[in-house]
């Protein structure tokens, strides 16, 4: 699991990232609301602080829920900021921790915020099943052999059933922002999925093409959310 964690102090970044790395978790970095604009969608949950430079936490907030609302944020205020918590949840952040803080206790709302999240994880697409926490997908019940790569491929245009997107788009939230990658990479993994998935491209269950934009995962099977413990 990723954790982008943002802070322009220098000192949590070093601390909290330790700990994270120490629980398990990779974790990016960045130092202002600009580098977390582009970092984000490659995160399965954002510690934000506030109080950045370029963008400040409110305007990252903000655009983290537009694109993606079901990212868990868990964001990071000063001491008597009764206000700024208020307006971050009011703008959709899961949880705070107030500065200064405990490592541990971050991990541990972490973890709280991740498995809260995790209840939904299960994705049903009629004979497909998604498992994103242990990143393991299904075919008629049985293991689909996907790389890293063509599961959060597949994943990415799953979770939004119906939504069109971009090569470009597709590289960004996949490969990540500095991916020195063309649009060609998308469509030799595309070809791979729809093998794997044995999805006729001409008549497709699940991967559709839409010709000139990009592709988008068919709205017929519309997603069930399993509830069932996933631990």
């Amino acid at each position: 699991m990723r954790v982008l964690l943002v802070d322009d102090d220098p000192a949590p970044l070093e601390v909290l990232g330790a700990y994270l790395r120490g629980a398990g978790f990779e974790v990016l970095e960045a130092e202002n609301g600009e580098k977390a604009l582009e970092l984000f969608p490659r995160a399965d949950l954002v510690i934000l602080d506030l109080m950045l430079p370029k963008l400040d936490g409110f305007q990252v907030l903000e655009y983290i829920r537009r694109d993606r609302p079901e990212l868990p944020v868990l964001m990071l205020t000063a001491r008597g900021g009764e206000e700024e918590r208020v307006k971050g949840l009011e703008l959709g952040a899961d949880d705070y921790v107030v500065k200064p803080f405990s490592p541990k206790e971050v991990v541990a709302r972490v973890k709280a915020l991740l498995r809260r999240a995790g209840l939904k994880e299960e994705l049903s697409y009629g004979p497909l099943r998604l498992l994103p926490k242990e990143r393991q997908a299904y075919l008629e019940g049985k293991p689909l052999p996907l790389s890293q790569l063509e599961f959060d491929l597949l994943l990415t245009l799953a979770q939004h059933p119906g939504m069109v997107f971009t090569r470009e788009r597709l590289l960004e939230k996949v490969w990540g922002p500095d991916f020195p990658g063309i649009d060609r990479v998308v469509d030799v993994h595309i070809v791979a999925l729809r093998k794997k998935l044995m999805d006729d491209p001409e008549n497709p269950r699940f991967i559709e093409t839409v010709r000139g934009v990009g592709y988008r995962f068919r709205e017929g099977d519309a997603p069930q959310d399993s509830f069932a413990d996933l631990r």
